[in-house]
C-alpha cells in the first residue's frame, strides 16, 4: 500500500504520460476529446469499452491509432452474421508432424492479442457475440476441453452501430455489463470536420509514434487501484447503483417509472475504477463526489433496461441515469433530509 504522498508523486508522472499519450493520438484523431478520454479511461482502469455511433464518425480509426501509440500486439475482428465462435476463439485440428504422426493442435484465434478491436461487434449474431464473454470477463478462453490466458495486458474495443440500423443484432445484456464504459460517439463539429478534411485530403498523412510499452501501462493500473476511496464517497457509489433498481430502497421516480432492470455490482466496480483514474489523473491521492459524477453515466448508461413506458415515451437510458444521478444524495444524512 502506497503512501498519499507517494501516490501523489507518481500522479504527477503519470500525468506526463498520459499527455504525451493524448499527443500523438491526436495527431490522427480530430477533436472528441471526451471520447479520448474515456478510452483512455478504460485502458488505465483495466476494462473494455463498447462505442457508439453511425459510421464514419471515427470509431475505429481511434482504435487502431491507439493500437500504434501503444507498444502492444493488436488485432481486429471484423464482426460480420456469418462469423462463427471458432473464428475468435480459435479450434483444434489435426496436423501431420514432421514424424508422421498425427495429433490435435489448437490454433489460436484473433483474441490472442492484447488490444482486440471487435469492429461493428452488433452486426454478428447473439451466438458468436458470446463467444467473447470469457475472454472479457476472465482474461481467458476455453477450447476442446483446455483453458489458455490471454496476454496481458489485455482489452476489448468494440464498436457498433445504432441498433436501429439494418443488418444488426442488440447485444445481450450479460455481454454488456463485461464493458467498463459505454461511449456515443457524437458528430464532428463545423472547426473539426473542415479539420479532418483538411488531414484526409492532403499530400501527407500523420504518424503517431509508440510511446508506452504493455508494462508500464500494468504499472499504472496498478497505482490506479492504489487511490483512494472514503468510505461516505463508496457508500455514494453503491446507492448510486442500488438508485437503478426499481421498486428499490434507493430509487427515484424516473427509475420507477421507466426502468424494468437496473445496474448489476459491476456498475458498483466499474465507477469505483473509473473515478479512481479521474482522481489520478487531477493529482490527487482519493476519489472525491465529483470523480463519481463524472464518470458514473458512462459506467451506467449500458446497464440499464427501459421498460415499455419508458420505450413508448422515448426516454433514452441517458435521461434515466441523469436523473437518478440529479436525485441522489451525496450522503445518507442529505438523502434522510430528503425524504422527511
Amino acid at each position: 500500500m502506497l503512501e498519499p504522498r507517494e501516490i501523489e508523486g507518481r500522479a504527477k508522472q503519470f500525468r506526463d504520460e498520459y499527455r504525451k499519450l493524448k499527443a500523438e493520438i491526436a495527431k490522427v484523431i480530430v477533436g472528441n476529446e471526451p471520447i479520448v478520454d474515456g478510452v483512455l479511461t478504460v485502458v488505465f482502469a483495466g476494462g473494455h469499452c463498447l462505442l457508439e455511433g453511425v459510421p464514419g464518425l471515427g470509431k475505429t480509426l481511434l482504435v487502431r491509432t491507439l493500437a500504434s501509440v501503444l507498444d502492444l500486439e493488436f488485432s481486429r475482428i471484423q464482426f460480420t452474421p456469418d462469423l462463427m465462435p471458432a473464428d475468435i476463439v480459435g479450434t483444434t485440428l489435426v496436423v501431420e508432424t514432421d514424424t508422421g504422426k498425427r495429433e490435435f493442435q489448437f490454433r489460436k484465434g484473433p483474441i490472442f492479442a492484447q488490444i482486440v478491436l471487435a469492429d461493428e461487434i452488433n452486426r454478428a449474431t447473439p451466438k458468436t457475440q458470446s463467444a467473447m464473454l470469457e475472454a472479457m470477463q476472465e482474461q481467458r478462453v476455453t477450447a476442446g476441453g483446455q483453458t489458455w490466458d490471454l496476454p496481458q495486458p489485455f482489452f476489448v474495443l468494440a464498436t457498433q452501430n445504432p441498433i436501429e440500423q439494418e443488418g444488426t443484432y442488440p447485444l445481450p445484456e450479460a455481454q454488456l455489463d463485461r464493458f467498463l464504459y459505454k461511449l456515443v460517439v457524437p458528430y464532428s463539429t463545423r472547426a473539426e470536420m473542415r479539420e479532418i478534411v483538411d488531414r484526409t485530403t492532403g499530400k501527407e498523412t500523420p504518424t503517431p509514434s509508440k510511446v508506452m510499452t504493455g508494462a508500464q501501462i500494468i504499472a499504472w493500473r496498478d497505482l490506479v487501484r492504489e487511490v483512494v476511496v472514503a468510505p461516505h464517497v463508496k457508500d455514494y457509489i453503491v446507492r448510486l447503483v442500488l438508485a437503478t433498481h426499481p421498486k428499490g430502497q434507493h430509487a427515484v421516480e424516473a427509475t420507477n417509472k421507466y426502468l424494468r432492470f437496473g445496474a448489476s455490482p459491476r456498475g458498483a466496480q466499474a465507477i469505483t475504477l473509473a473515478a479512481k483514474f479521474k482522481a489520478l489523473l487531477d493529482g490527487r491521492w482519493n476519489v472525491a463526489f465529483d470523480d463519481v459524477k463524472a464518470t458514473a453515466l458512462n459506467c451506467l448508461r449500458h446497464r440499464v433496461i427501459l421498460n415499455f413506458e419508458g420505450e413508448a415515451e422515448g426516454i433514452s437510458a441517458d435521461d434515466v441515469c441523469t436523473r437518478i444521478l440529479e436525485g441522489t444524495p451525496e450522503t445518507v444524512k442529505d438523502q434522510e433530509a430528503a425524504v422527511r
